[in-house]
């Protein structure tokens, strides 16, 4: 999953980032509303967390620009504003849910993993493959019962394998749904962490799940094949 949050307090926008990446989402920052514009024009993102009051294009400015656009990724809105006709403005204008400032971490990944969820249907607590198994709450990756240890990315690009079971993905699908803004796209980061996750879930396995499709991606199969 990959986040995008639009901060312009330097303090706070760290330590989000921190809880979302602990979290193992790629996350991309925003300090102002133009960055914020030019990022999402580019890029695919699941949620954004949005500041209202930031530098120019404002959160609402931007919501009410996305929405227009029709791109339909979710809104968590933090605010200092506590005024009911602020909350309903923002609502109607297309954000999914709001946060008022002050607010705990824990709180806002709660709400983060909600949006998700409500988002996209499939997101379910664990997801399999074969002998394969995730737990999304506790972390927890196992292989006939065996588990795994895997890195952040490892796990996160298997989730999003996960998610796409049988399906064909590109590179480019893989770098704008795992990684974050930093990603070379002239580099081998990919394909490395590809290599280290099929021989952590298919080892020297005969029949294998995840296979390399030359010049055109890589396919997670739901049986070992």
């Amino acid at each position: 999953m990959r986040i995008l949050v639009v901060e312009d307090e330097k303090i706070l926008a760290q330590a989000l980032v921190e809880a979302l990446e602990g979290e193992y989402y790629a996350v991309d920052l925003a300090p102002d509303g133009r960055t914020a514009s030019e990022l999402t024009a580019v890029n695919q993102y699941d949620l954004v967390v949005l500041d209202w009051t930031i530098p120019p294009p404002t959160g609402i400015d931007l919501l009410r620009a996305w929405r227009k656009a029709g791109l339909e990724m979710a809104v968590l809105m933090l605010t200092a504003r506590g005024g009911i006709d602020d909350r309903v403005d923002g609502l109607n204008t297309g954000a999914d849910d709001f946060l008022p400032k002050p607010f705990s971490l824990r709180e806002l990944l709660a709400r983060v993993r909600s949006l998700l969820r409500r988002r996209d249907k499939t997101l379910q607590a664990s997801l399999r493959a074969d002998d394969l198994e995730m737990d999304r709450a506790s972390r927890r990756v196992t292989v006939t019962g065996v588990e795994l240890e895997l890195s952040p990315k490892e796990f996160a690009l298997l989730e999003y394998f996960l998610n796409r079971c049988d399906e064909v993905v590109s590179r480019t699908e893989i770098s704008e749904h795992v990684w974050d803004d930093s990603f070379d796209p002239l580099g081998n980061v990919i394909d490395v962490t590809v290599h280290r996750l099929r021989k952590k879930i298919d080892g020297n396995r005969d029949k294998r799940l995840l296979h390399t499709l030359k010049g055109v991606g890589y396919v997670l199969r739901s049986h070992r094949s």
